[in-house]
């Protein structure tokens, strides 16, 4: 019997046995990766270098994709180290800390999707009170309030998992290191703590969804007051379209970490795990962001300006140095 002590590494679950499949895995990951990153990369650039998106909203938006980058940092890079290269192991101390760090953003955003809710609810619904709501200070605290919520529940799993005995050999069958499929390793009747522990994170996560979806409900009942049929119509885009990536985030996450064992298959759960935790970071800037006018010009006026310096460059050498402004 091998307890945690004299585990040294941990297997992660391929998503295929056949090498062809894992070079499309490792194609479609690398797909996943550079939507992501170019997608999230271009807000937080366009958001901090426009004057103009230096506003509560756009703030929360550029906190939401250095979550997302994260968050698909954590996970996707290793698995398609593991299909590219045809291995499994990732060691004790990297599975702790890729647990920890995805649990981290994963939790940071949601929060932070529960205030942006409580944003759109103020902007639209209390305008005149937007200014002395969701003041400068405010928002930053609130964002605070967001990431420090998002290490005190990672650093509590990611301890309190870890400090189970683990007697049930060391192959997670999943792609990344999730809870529950390192807590089907433990040998100890301790980890009902850890199963009590994610009830209740999943209880407050339909709890700040109930919140979410309210916040909603009293945003389209102010909308429909709005007498500009356009002005509705693009409003409710705007937040249907926010609910139906929070309706496939958190079910799918609830189920990953609720699920009964009876309906655990390796093949559900890798699909699950990639819609909660691969969809997202890629969806989310082109649902929170991309769809809003005035941040598309903003990024439409980094990109021309990158590449006309570009051009520059490569059109006049000599004048190099123009190149760095």
């Amino acid at each position: 019997m091998s307890n945690s002590s004299s585990i040294t590494h941990f297997l992660l679950l391929p998503f295929t046995d056949t090498w062809e499949l894992q070079l499309w895995h490792f194609w479609l990951f690398l797909g996943i990766s550079l939507a992501a990153l170019v997608g999230n990369s271009l807000i937080i650039t366009s958001t901090a270098c426009n004057q103009h998106l230096h506003t509560p909203r756009y703030f929360f938006l550029l906190n939401l994709s250095l979550l997302d980058l994260g968050c698909i940092s954590t996970t996707v890079p290793k698995s398609m180290a593991n299909s590219l290269w045809d291995t499994r192991p990732i060691s004790y101390t990297d599975c702790a800390a890729q647990l920890f760090f995805f649990l981290f953003f994963i939790s940071a955003e949601y929060s932070l999707l529960t205030i942006m809710s409580y944003d759109r609810y103020v902007a639209i619904c209390k305008p005149l009170h937007y200014g002395s709501l969701l003041g400068s200070r405010t928002c930053v605290h609130m964002a605070a309030a967001a990431w420090g919520t998002g290490f005190l529940s990672a650093l509590l799993h990611t301890a309190n998992t870890f400090s189970l005995p683990l007697c049930g050999g060391n192959a997670v069958e999943q792609f990344f290191c999730e809870i529950p499929h390192i807590l089907k390793l433990s040998c100890s009747h301790s980890y009902q703590r850890e199963v009590g522990l994610l009830v209740l994170s999943c209880l407050l996560a339909l709890g700040c969804f109930v919140f979410i979806v309210r916040s909603y409900v009293q945003i389209f009942r102010a909308v429909l007051k709005i007498p500009s049929k356009q002005g509705r119509h693009k409003v409710f885009s705007t937040c249907l379209s926010h609910l139906a990536v929070l309706s496939l985030f958190v079910p799918t996450a609830v189920f990953a970490y609720m699920k009964p064992h009876l309906i655990s298959s390796p093949s559900l759960d890798l699909v699950v795990s990639v819609l909660y935790s691969g969809v997202p970071p890629v969806v989310n800037p082109l649902i929170y962001s991309l769809r809003n006018q005035e941040l598309k010009d903003a990024v439409r006026k980094l990109v021309t300006g990158c590449v006309s310096a570009a051009i520059h460059c490569l059109l006049y050498p000599r004048k190099g140095f123009h190149c760095r402004s």
